[in-house]
Order: structure tokens, then C-alpha cells, then sequence
């Protein structure tokens, strides 16, 4: 065990939480044989094997598991102390560790390269997930900066709201309700939704937005992915429950419309999360306080979306909307 690398013990903990070569592979941006190699001389190091293969799914074997969580524990202690070293190095040559929901992909990029436009020398590792594999990063910490819309409560984080976040009801523009102002919630629970999955951000969201509605949305269609609801709605399969963020593109096209719903839009938050007792490197926190100082005006500039979730006049104007 003494002659084992730390490459190695990475490899083996992304291969252990992905319980797949393949997928460890492609986050590591390696090839498989090459994490098959480290898993193999670590596995010559510790002289058992740490993976057993049972049909086509492997599982960790009763040795792997342990050493999982001496891996795990090696990693976090190298990790923090790279931490601790970067305040010697300020903000230049930091790594930036931040990982998002999948709607805030759709203007993130943009702020990202702002930041680092002020900061030459940053390197960046930008991750977007779903909800449940952000926690996961969190939890793991793999991720130093967490940007999302509903905190966790089971992991002590510090979350600091920096950005309103408003959701509407979209629809085809030929939908019927378009033309209609206040629409009313029994007349909007009895069309056909296509929804992002249960668990998700976005599905948590229309948790408060629809309250004691949402077991009878009269819901058709699950969807992981923003883009493929959007399409959806724009083909005519129904109409859905989105972040105004995502759909700034299809508003100046003309390919989706806002329906005026009553208690609509619904207003909430980004946050920027971490775990409370972690040592942020500065560019962490010199990303963090451009977000709370700034991030809110540059979200509005980039997607045309209001303080109160409206969308500005010249994208209104567009679609025709005088």
C-alpha cells in the first residue's frame, strides 16, 4: 500500500461512486484501459482485489469498500491542504471549483468568462447537474461553489441568495391561452404538462409555484433535459413549468410564449452554496463576491429577464407584444 499514488486512489474513487470503468473514464477524461491500469496496479499495491463483476455491473468487494473510505478521507485532507497553499498564491493561478443546476447553463458560461476575463491565470473545472449529482459533488467535495435554486437541508451549507430566479408557464405561440390575461389555476391544471423529472430543481420549484394543485396538473410527459421539454412544447405536446432563464432564445424567435397565469410568475432565488466549515481558496471567494455584488445586474443583462421576472420591452417587442 505504501507504493500507491494518489492518481491512482482518485481513479479508484470516481471508478467505486460511478460503479462503471466507462463513465470514470470519461469524467476523468481518460481513456478506459487507462483506468483500468490504475485500478489494477493499486489493486497490486494493496494485494486484494477492490472489484468484483457479477453479469455486466461490478460492485465494490468488502476490501474496496473499505479502502473507499480511506481514499475518500486521503483525498478531502490533499484537497484542503491545496486549499490552505493557494492563499499564498491569491487569485492568479487558482483553480475555480463550481459546479451548477442545468438551467443556469443556458447564461453561467457567460459569467464565468467575465470573471475570468478580470482574472487572468484562473483555471477553471464548471460542472452543471442535476440536483441530486450536485449534492453529491457537494458532499464529496468535489465542488468548492455550488449555484442552485433550493438549498440543501441535510448537508450544513452556507447559502447566500445573489439573484432572483422566476418561473413561468409556457406554451406553443398558437396555444389558445395565449391570448388571455389571469388565466386561472382550474383552467391551467386541466391542460397537458410536460414536466422536468420529479427530484430535480425545476420539479421542487413547481412544488411552491403550484402548491396544493400540483396532484392534479394533469401531467402527460417526464423529461430530464430543458432543451428536449422545450421542443416538446413548441411541437404542441403541452405546456410546461420553466425557469424565464431558459427561454430568452425561443421568446425573440417567437417559437414559445409566456402565458399570463394568475400568481405567475413564480419568484425565487439562485443561491451560492458550500459546505460551512470549508476553507474556500481565494478565487472561490473572489468568485463568490462577484456573484453577490454583481451577478444579479449581469443575469438580467444576458437573458432579458426583470427583478420581478418580466421580460424587457425590446424582447416583448419582438414577439410582437405592443
Amino acid at each position: 500500500m505504501k507504493n500507491a499514488t494518489m492518481r491512482q486512489l482518485k481513479v479508484f474513487e470516481a471508478v467505486a461512486r460511478n460503479l462503471s470503468f466507462s463513465r470514470a473514464a470519461e469524467e476523468l477524461h481518460l481513456t478506459q484501459p487507462a483506468v483500468s491500469t490504475q485500478v489494477k496496479a493499486l489493486e497490486g499495491h494493496v494485494g486484494i482485489p477492490l472489484f468484483e463483476q457479477l453479469g455486466k455491473k461490478i460492485y465494490l468487494t468488502p476490501g474496496g469498500a473499505e479502502l473507499l473510505h480511506y481514499s475518500r478521507a486521503i483525498i478531502q485532507q490533499f484537497q484542503e491542504a491545496e486549499a490552505a497553499l493557494m492563499q499564498y498564491k491569491g487569485i492568479t493561478g487558482g483553480k475555480l471549483n463550481v459546479a451548477v443546476i442545468s438551467a443556469g447553463d443556458y447564461f453561467f458560461p457567460r459569467l464565468l468568462v467575465e470573471f475570468m476575463r478580470r482574472h487572468a491565470g484562473v483555471s477553471l473545472n464548471f460542472m452543471v447537474h442535476n440536483r441530486e449529482e450536485l449534492l453529491a459533488k457537494l458532499a464529496e467535495n468535489q465542488a468548492d461553489l455550488a449555484i442552485m435554486v433550493r438549498p440543501p437541508t441535510d448537508l450544513d451549507t452556507l447559502n447566500e441568495s445573489f439573484a432572483p430566479h422566476p418561473y413561468v408557464i409556457v406554451a406553443p405561440p398558437e396555444h389558445p391561452l395565449v391570448a388571455q390575461k389571469n388565466i386561472p389555476m382550474e383552467v391551467i391544471r386541466k391542460q397537458p404538462f410536460v414536466v422536468r423529472e420529479k427530484g430535480s430543481d425545476t420539479w421542487h420549484s413547481m412544488e411552491d409555484g403550484f402548491g396544493e394543485h400540483l396532484p392534479d396538473l394533469n401531467i402527460t410527459l417526464e423529461i430530464k433535459s430543458i432543451e428536449t421539454i422545450k421542443q416538446a412544447v413548441m411541437a404542441g405536446m403541452g405546456i410546461s413549468f420553466l425557469s424565464a432563464h431558459t427561454i430568452s432564445s425561443e421568446l425573440k424567435a417567437g417559437t414559445l410564449a409566456i402565458l399570463d397565469v394568475e400568481d405567475f410568475p413564480v419568484m425565487l432565488d439562485w443561491y451560492i452554496v458550500h459546505r460551512r466549515h470549508k476553507r474556500l481558496p481565494p478565487v472561490a471567494l473572489a468568485f463568490r463576491n462577484f456573484l453577490l455584488t454583481e451577478g444579479a445586474g449581469l443575469i438580467e443583462k444576458y437573458t432579458g429577464v426583470a427583478p420581478d421576472g418580466r421580460f424587457h420591452r425590446l424582447a416583448r417587442r419582438r414577439l410582437g407584444d405592443n
